[in-house]
């Protein structure tokens, strides 16, 4: 089912919005200060190129490992993805999802878009995995 469930988002709109996200994350590499976003960025263009039967976690509940990112350090970089791209981005999510929502097959893709405009938000420190 998540592959049916995968191919189907990928053809409604998921390549080109996992494209942007891999087009975002190179241009804030090119940038010398947007790198600590790029990986961000890219970790979330895999999620967004093949969102079913996986998941977003904190990578530090989930590793168990204490990581510079995972604290103070990555509040900062949250903050500041936060109030140049995150509110945008997430919006442009969240209205995407209530546009999916209209129909009864695109309501798994609004719920989606929703993780998404939730990991927009803040990015950083947090990780993709694969459901159990």
């Amino acid at each position: 089912m998540t592959l049916i469930l995968n191919l189907l988002w990928l053809l409604c709109g998921g390549f080109f919005a996992g494209l942007a996200w891999l087009f975002g994350g190179c241009v804030l590499a090119v940038t010398v200060v947007g790198l600590p976003w790029s990986f961000s960025a890219w970790r979330i263009a895999s999620f967004v190129f093949w969102p079913f039967g996986r998941q977003i976690v904190d990578r530090a509940a989930y590793t168990g490992e204490d990581n510079p990112v995972a604290g103070c350090l990555g509040v900062i970089l949250n903050i500041i993805w936060f109030l140049f791209a995150g509110w945008y981005i997430a919006l442009i999510h969240v209205f995407s999802a209530a546009l999916e929502a209209i129909t009864i097959i695109g309501i798994p893709f609004a719920f989606k878009d929703i993780q998404l405009a939730q990991l927009a938000l803040a990015p950083v420190g947090k990780m993709v995995v694969d459901k159990p």
